[in-house]
C-alpha cells in the first residue's frame, strides 16, 4: 500500500507540473524514476492514465478519475500534516521563487532577507530573470510578476506598486531646448524595455493627460538596469523605476525630465498554484510580503 500511495503522489505531481522532467525537479528525483512510478501505477490498475507525446502529457478518462482521487488523498494528508505542524514553533521547508530582474534592487529583497532571518528553517531559492518563467513547468512555488496579470488559473495577491520616472543624462539634455510638456518629446530619442517597444506612453499631471508617440525609439533592451545605464550614457530618454532613478540622479548621472508629470505605476503580484495548501509555507511568505510591502505605499 505504501508503494501505491507513493506512486499516486508522484502521478499527481507529474500532472501538476506538466512533464516528467518538471515533476522530477520538484521531487528531487530523476525523470526516469518518476516515469517508472507512473508506469507501475498504470500496471497496478491495469489501465493507461496518461497519453504521452514528445511535447506534453494528457490525461485519459481513467487518468482524470485517478487525479481526482489523488488530489483528495493529498489534500487530506496535507491537512493532517498542517494540523500537526501548527503545534511547532517555526515553519520549515524550501521555497523556490522566480522574480523579474527589475526587482533585484527593490525593497522586496530586504523583506525576503528579513523573512529568511525570522524563519531559519526555511530555505529560499531565488531566480531573477528578464525572461518570464513558467511557474508550473519550471518547478517554482511562487512567481513575482510585474505588470498586468494574464494567467487567471493561478492564485494572485497584489504586493505593491512602484513609481516610474522619465530621465535622461545631463549631456543629452544640454543639446536640446528644455521641454515644457510631454508633447515636446515626440521627436526625442528613446530607449525602451523590449516588451513595450514603440508603444505610446501617457503622462499625467494635476490637470490633464498627454500621450507621447516615441517616434525615435531606436534602442530596446529587456533589462531595466541596462535601460538605466543606456540613459546615463546619453542614448536618450528612458522611463525607469524610481528606486533605480534616484541614486543616479543623486550622483548627477541622470536628471528627472518633466518632474511635474508622471506615468502610471507598475503593480507587482505574487502568483502561485491554485492547489497549494491554504495555510502552507507559500501562503505564509505571500502574507508576510503583502503585510510588509504594502506598508511602504
Amino acid at each position: 500500500m505504501i508503494d501505491e500511495l507513493r506512486q499516486i503522489a508522484i502521478f499527481a505531481k507529474t500532472i501538476e507540473h506538466g512533464s516528467f522532467r518538471a515533476a522530477a525537479q520538484a521531487l528531487r528525483l530523476s525523470p526516469s524514476v518518476v516515469s517508472h512510478h507512473v508506469a507501475q501505477l498504470e500496471e497496478r490498475l491495469g489501465t493507461a492514465l496518461l497519453y504521452r507525446s514528445t511535447r506534453k502529457l494528457s490525461l485519459t478518462a481513467d487518468g482524470e478519475r485517478m487525479l481526482l482521487a489523488a488530489r483528495t488523498m493529498i489534500e487530506a494528508a496535507e491537512n493532517g500534516l498542517h494540523e500537526i505542524s501548527s503545534h511547532t514553533d517555526q515553519p520549515s521547508g524550501i521555497l523556490r521563487l522566480t522574480l523579474p530582474a527589475i526587482l533585484s534592487e527593490s525593497e522586496i529583497i530586504r523583506h525576503l532577507a528579513e523573512f529568511a532571518h525570522q524563519h531559519p528553517l526555511v530555505q529560499l531559492s531565488l531566480d531573477f530573470s528578464d525572461d518570464r518563467r513558467d511557474l508550473i513547468s519550471d518547478g517554482y512555488d511562487i512567481a513575482i510578476r510585474a505588470g498586468d496579470m494574464k494567467d487567471s488559473s493561478l492564485k494572485a495577491q497584489l504586493l505593491f506598486s512602484f513609481e516610474r520616472r522619465l530621465v535622461a543624462s545631463p549631456a543629452y539634455l544640454a543639446e536640446r531646448a528644455s521641454p515644457k510638456a510631454p508633447a515636446d518629446l515626440d521627436t526625442w530619442d528613446w530607449v525602451e524595455l523590449a516588451p513595450v517597444w514603440n508603444k505610446k506612453t501617457e503622462f499625467r499631471n494635476a490637470r490633464k493627460r498627454s500621450t507621447v508617440k516615441k517616434l525615435n525609439s531606436r534602442i530596446s533592451t529587456n533589462s531595466a538596469q541596462t535601460l538605466s545605464h543606456l540613459a546615463c550614457a546619453g542614448a536618450g530618454l528612458a522611463i525607469i523605476p524610481q528606486y533605480l532613478a534616484a541614486p543616479q540622479v543623486a550622483a548627477g548621472k541622470l536628471v528627472f525630465v518633466l518632474p511635474d508629470w508622471s506615468v502610471d505605476p507598475i503593480s507587482v503580484f505574487a502568483v502561485w498554484p491554485p492547489n497549494a495548501p491554504k495555510d502552507g509555507l507559500i501562503k505564509h511568505l505571500v502574507n508576510y510580503l503583502k503585510d510588509n510591502l504594502q506598508q511602504m505605499q
